[in-house]
């Protein structure tokens, strides 16, 4: 192995240990790295102490949609896009780093952050594939997560759900309820 070679996969072993440590699922560190899953399996296995989750990554589009976790997705994706913009990181680097921002932020406004690494990256993934977009609230100007082509030239206006919460939004004295 050359060393460039050695360089590129400790490289990746630092991200995939930085990512295990934010509590990323196996799967995104599969997609995302060149590492075997076997060597992944063991790297989670050294870090947590535990077996990494089995089974497929059961989000849709729809989780991202609801409305507190609309605020919270919004939120991380904003925080995403303005990092993109201003600095140049890796893709896996920009995930973590506009992740522990929206952690930041989040607990700064008394919420507990409800949108996990997984999840996070997961969001990003969809508004890749232009499945989910943001979308200027018609009221406040804010961006806030929609489904692509939902929201087109204005109509039907979109109304953020911070504008508009619904009849029982902070009823709940449940995590991530903003106050």
């Amino acid at each position: 192995m050359n060393t460039k070679s050695l360089l590129q996969e400790n490289l990746q072993l630092t991200r995939a240990a930085q990512l295990i440590r934010l509590g990323a699922r196996l799967a995104v560190l599969e997609s995302e790295t060149t590492l075997s899953h076997e060597r992944l399996v063991r790297l989670y296995r050294e870090i947590t102490g535990q077996s990494p989750s089995k089974g497929q990554l059961p989000y849709s589009t729809d989780w991202y949609t609801s409305w507190q976790p609309n605020i919270h997705a919004s939120l991380y994706m904003n925080i995403h896009d303005s990092l993109d913009k201003s600095i140049a990181l890796e893709c896996l680097d920009l995930l973590a780093n506009a992740w522990e921002l929206y952690q930041a932020e989040a607990r700064a406004m008394d919420a507990e952050p409800i949108l996990t690494v997984t999840r996070a990256w997961r969001l990003v993934k969809f508004v890749e594939s232009d499945m989910l977009c943001l979308t200027p609230c018609t009221r406040c100007g804010g961006r806030f997560i929609t489904h692509s082509h939902e929201y087109g030239r204005g109509f039907p206006p979109f109304v953020c759900g911070l504008c508009e919460p619904p009849a029982r939004a902070g009823k709940s004295k449940r995590s991530g309820a903003i106050h």
